[in-house]
């Protein structure tokens, strides 16, 4: 009953996520064998995409998250087009547990900065010339537990050096 509203006392608040500004730190497309790699393809070409997450602390409850996306379409001399995109993003996390922090940083972070970055790098392709490129969602738990168990598995190895 002390949790009462007009009773004098505040209630605590939850844990909280706020984007507090995203934006692009880096963005780089090529077409190297343009014009000829505009023209009409025997084939579709090979897409490879790259995704990785980074984060730095900034502040005790401010983090800069970047997410960072990088492809090509084409193989070896017959590159159609490349890309790599840093998109970012300040979050501020309050009221939550320091056990806790890391996982949403990692996941739920990079999960709000995607839709913009896909939008950025389909805009980009489009206006290299070619068909946008809609990068398909990403599963950025699994590339969470896939990272968290490649770390586990260096731990494990003697004779690694650690961090």
């Amino acid at each position: 009953m002390d949790d009462m509203p007009g009773n004098g006392s505040t209630p605590t608040a939850g844990p909280a996520l706020n984007s507090l500004a995203q934006y692009m730190k880096d963005f780089s497309f090529e077409n190297p064998n343009a014009p000829r790699s505009l023209g009409p393809q025997e084939k579709g070409p090979n897409i490879s995409i790259q995704v990785n997450v980074n984060a730095r602390q900034l502040a005790e409850t401010d983090f800069e998250v970047s997410l960072v996306l990088e492809g090509s379409a084409g193989e070896a001399t017959d590159v159609m087009f490349k890309f790599e995109l840093t998109y970012c993003g300040i979050f501020r996390l309050t009221n939550v547990p320091q056990e806790q922090q890391h996982p949403i940083v990692m996941i739920e972070c990079p999960r709000l900065l995607f839709p913009f970055a896909r939008q950025i790098i389909a805009d980009g392709v489009r206006n290299g010339g070619f068909p946008p490129l809609y990068i398909d969602p990403i599963d950025f738990v699994g590339l969470y537990q896939q990272r968290v168990n490649e770390l586990q598995a260096n731990q494990d190895q003697p004779g690694v050096a650690q961090a």
